[in-house]
């Protein structure tokens, strides 16, 4: 009688939990499935890829330098050609438009193209209304069902692993100390048993599914499949040019470089101009002393000498 009670609750515990385990897989599995079918179908345009890769700045510059709208230097300054100083011609895609207008701005000073990506408002903006443009063409992707951030559902879980671990002590003591006789209690004795040895695995068997079934990052492995159309097209030394000015966000500015005094180097200037300072400050303290030591001028009279 205890040999079939026990496999009765113990295969009764063990389908109580692993029939959540299974409806996770089933969900999450369907999920899986919806989010590969509709990565599958979208079609990037180059310069969103491009921007969802936080690189489309620099494609951009390439296509500018590609169409002759541009030239950069070893130092990594951008210029405008004659090609690109001309109003009536400009690319055809509204970043690398929005990219010439900004370096336009900036003319005839050489500005980099990593400046420009951080610090022209103009760009940002324009860059900014492009990628919510394109975004709103990008599917919603399902929610993978993992119940985090539902803080009931987590306190009953941690409440059902404790009732379970409290179980499993308790089948497993009866379970051994139980002596079967005849077929049929050693045949529910194994069955019992097989069930105690599946509630140990079910944690590992949860973590498996999440595994099994997790799509990983399917848009961002497509966003980063392939290069710039721009920047592929370009030989290794224009694309060096275009990353260095790219990542130089603070030498060249253009039309906002800031003109800065030379430092000292070394011969004494800088201690000249400390006395100079001192000596303003001297001069000022006599002329304020000399001044409070003149006569009153309603008295009209001077002071008494001394002899």
């Amino acid at each position: 009688m205890r040999q079939f009670a026990l496999a009765v609750l113990v295969s009764a515990v063990t389908a109580a939990v692993y029939g959540p385990i299974a409806l996770l897989w089933w969900r999450r599995a369907r999920a899986r499935s919806r989010t590969l079918r509709l990565v599958a179908a979208v079609e990037l345009e180059p310069y969103h890829a491009a921007l969802l890769r936080h690189g489309a700045t620099e494609a951009a510059a390439a296509e500018l330098v590609l169409g002759g709208y541009l030239r950069i230097d070893e130092e990594g300054a951008a210029f405008l050609t004659d090609q690109g100083r001309d109003p009536e011609r400009t690319p055809a895609h509204p970043l690398p438009a929005a990219l010439l207008e900004a370096v336009r701005r900036h003319d005839p000073e050489p500005v980099s193209i990593g400046w420009i990506d951080r610090s022209d408002e103009e760009y940002l903006q324009r860059r900014s209304a492009y990628r919510s443009e394109r975004d709103a063409v990008l599917p919603v992707l399902p929610r993978m069902p993992d119940g985090q951030g539902n803080v009931f559902l987590t306190c009953l879980t941690c409440g059902g692993v404790a009732l379970v671990m409290l179980f499993w002590l308790l089948a497993g003591a009866l379970l051994v100390t139980g002596r079967p006789h005849g077929l049929r209690e050693w045949a529910l004795t194994v069955v019992a048993a097989l069930g105690l040895a599946a509630l140990l695995l079910a944690e590992k068997a949860g973590r498996t599914v999440r595994e099994r079934t997790d799509p990983g990052d399917p848009l961002g492995d497509l966003v980063r499949s392939a290069a710039h159309p721009a920047l592929a097209a370009l030989d290794e030394e224009r694309r060096t040019l275009v990353l260095r000015s790219s990542a130089d966000l603070d030498t060249w500015r253009g039309a906002d470089t800031l003109v800065h005094e030379e430092a000292d180097d070394g011969d004494g200037d800088e201690d000249d101009e400390w006395l100079d300072d001192k000596v303003w400050w001297e001069d000022a303290y006599e002329y304020r002393a000399s001044d409070e030591d003149e006569p009153d001028a309603t008295t009209g009279a001077a002071p008494p000498s001394s002899g």
